[in-house]
């Protein structure tokens, strides 16, 4: 799923295969810059702030993009050429010189801003530990700000600390012992934020790693909680818990959890397991 990590490693890959590409012919499909074209440009570079991701041409503009849950990147060969259907659902298209295509397929944000006001569209994210202007005590300081917030909730908010996802958000819950709808204040929180941003940087950069949270890379092992409804829980046994999502409140998404190893706390509704 796409997380700060997940698109980190997007933007690596682009880079290495783009970078000082120059657009022969390419135009943006959505936005409110649809049917602009790009023919001319040279993509300089890409840089990443949470889960935006920002591509810089040589004309001082910048193109910045959200993968959000159904968005994606490819990169077809000259001579190929994508299928009739993802033609049709991609937000971007660059033909490059020497013919190879860039699509970004059914981006649900595509935005053309001058590089100088990238923080118009980014400037409300939260420090991100996958930068070098990364700022830990920035981050604590944020989340200190409202206590008494879900454990869930608060790393869910990219404006306290960005990149997190659902996948994170749980399986940080459980090597901390905390129930995910705990406050957020009932924890160490430089312990929790120095131990995200450590595990974002191993997913991100260490081969073999991505997204694996408990170390073991074995198939049904490489996550504590997450997505392991039902199952028993690879610490003490106990069945892993589950809170389903509730559609459009993007603080109430599905959330596992060990009774066990993560108890309830005082006062809390959980909802019932599914």
């Amino acid at each position: 799923m796409p997380e700060g990590d997940s698109v980190l490693r997007l933007r690596r890959r682009l880079d290495a295969a783009t970078r000082g590409a120059r657009v022969a012919e390419g135009e943006l499909r959505s936005g409110s810059a649809a049917g602009r074209s790009l023919a001319g440009l040279r993509i300089e570079g890409y840089d990443t702030h949470g889960k935006h991701l920002l591509t810089r041409f040589d004309d001082a503009t910048t193109l910045h993009t959200h993968l959000r849950m159904q968005g994606s990147w490819t990169i077809t060969r000259a001579g190929r050429s994508l299928p009739t259907a993802e033609r049709e659902r991609a937000r971007v298209r660059l033909r490059f010189d020497d013919g190879r295509e860039m699509w970004g397929i059914d981006l649900p944000v595509v935005e053309l801003v001058a590089t100088a006001r990238e923080r118009d569209v980014i400037g409300h994210l939260g420090p991100d530990p996958l930068r070098d202007d990364w700022d830990a005590a920035e981050a604590v300081r944020r989340l200190s700000a409202r206590p008494e917030r879900t454990f869930v909730a608060a790393l869910l908010d990219q404006t306290r600390l960005a990149g997190l996802g659902n996948l994170w958000v749980n399986e940080l819950a459980f090597p901390r012992g905390i129930h995910p709808l705990a406050p957020i204040g009932a924890t160490d929180l430089p312990a929790l934020v120095a131990l995200a941003a450590r595990c974002l940087r191993t997913s991100a950069t260490v081969p073999g790693m991505y997204q694996v949270t408990t170390g073991d890379r074995r198939r049904g092992s490489s996550h504590w909680v997450a997505g392991r409804a039902g199952r028993p829980c690879l610490r003490c046994g106990t069945r892993v818990q589950v809170r389903a999502e509730v559609v459009d409140d993007p603080e109430r998404r599905r959330t596992w959890w060990c009774p066990r190893c993560q108890p309830v706390p005082s006062g809390a509704e959980v909802g019932s397991p599914g």
